[in-house]
């Protein structure tokens, strides 16, 4: 991605946490991470990220996803002795559609991305609202989309180590550079 468009990701993302009331502050807003996960197609599958805390035990984040934006199908996989990344999805604004390993919902509100559907393998639906919350065990392949009016999701987890996340898609790279 070129500078420009992680500049305007960013001052994005900062304005709608503000509408929803979250104020960040100007070091937080300058490490807000943009991720295209090397796709290029940040619209479409991507995320944008403000990482509070992120320590041996625990992790603080808030997600912000733009109108159906998607962020692409993984899982946390068991690093050395450890399962695996535990997160709690909290919606705080929006619609986020969740697709966790489980009985398939017979018809989805997401839009798997066109172009990439052989990369997305799990539809059971969990719809969460402001206020809702769900948690996803660790080793559990999942993937997740904004609703028309884009999401902010607070995640509360046990250590984050996305370079480590494994993707469905041989496509992506978590870590992508500019």
């Amino acid at each position: 991605m070129k500078n420009e468009q992680i500049l305007a990701a960013r001052r994005r993302t900062v304005k709608e946490l503000a509408a929803a009331g979250i104020q960040l502050t100007d070091a937080e807003q300058a490490n807000v991470e943009v991720a295209d996960f090397g796709l290029g197609e940040l619209e479409l599958q991507g995320l944008e990220i403000i990482t509070y805390v992120n320590t041996d035990r625990y992790c603080a984040k808030e997600l912000v996803l733009f109108p159906r934006q998607t962020c692409p199908e993984h899982l946390h996989p068991p690093v050395g002795d450890e399962p695996g990344k535990m997160e709690t999805f909290h919606c705080r604004a929006g619609i986020v559609y969740l697709y966790v390993q489980g009985k398939a919902t017979p018809a989805i509100a997401g839009q798997v991305p066109s172009g990439s559907e052989a990369h997305y393998t799990v539809f059971h639906e969990v719809a969460l609202r402001p206020g809702e919350q769900y948690t996803i065990m660790p080793g559990i392949k999942h993937w997740f989309q904004a609703g028309d009016a884009g999401a902010i999701v607070s995640e509360f987890s046990s250590l984050s180590r996305d370079e480590l996340d494994v993707f469905t898609d041989p496509r992506i790279a978590r870590m992508a550079n500019l």
